[in-house]
């Protein structure tokens, strides 16, 4: 059964790319950790982080390549083991142009009619 949470608004794609996180603290100081994205789409992504984000807080992320950073949110937390955390994201508004991919229309489908 699809979970509603594991539903995506746009496509997934596998992008392993670097990318600097700037959150605050418990602290309310400012923390940077440079991480690589696991999974990407138009609306956010799955990143693997040492620092701890709580569902709901905001934090920027910065794409070192193009310069362009985006305001994001933390949409879920998962412990991963050996001191990370998996963090699924989402951007504050759609940024498909923030990753260096060209994701396909949503109508684009596999025709399975034979000529």
């Amino acid at each position: 059964m699809d979970r509603p949470e594991n539903r995506r608004r746009s496509e997934r794609v596998l992008l392993r790319m670097t990318v600097l996180v700037v959150a605050e603290n418990e602290e309310r100081r400012e923390v940077r950790e440079e991480t690589q994205t696991q999974v990407v789409n138009a609306h956010g992504g799955l990143l693997r982080l040492k620092m701890h984000l709580h569902v709901g807080q905001s934090f920027l992320l910065n794409n070192p390549k193009s310069g362009q950073e985006m305001s994001c949110r933390a949409v879920r937390t998962e412990d991963a083991g050996m001191e990370f955390y998996n963090v699924a994201f989402e951007f504050d508004r759609p940024a498909g142009n923030f990753w260096p991919i060209v994701f396909p229309p949503a109508d684009w489908a596999e025709s399975t009619g034979k000529k």
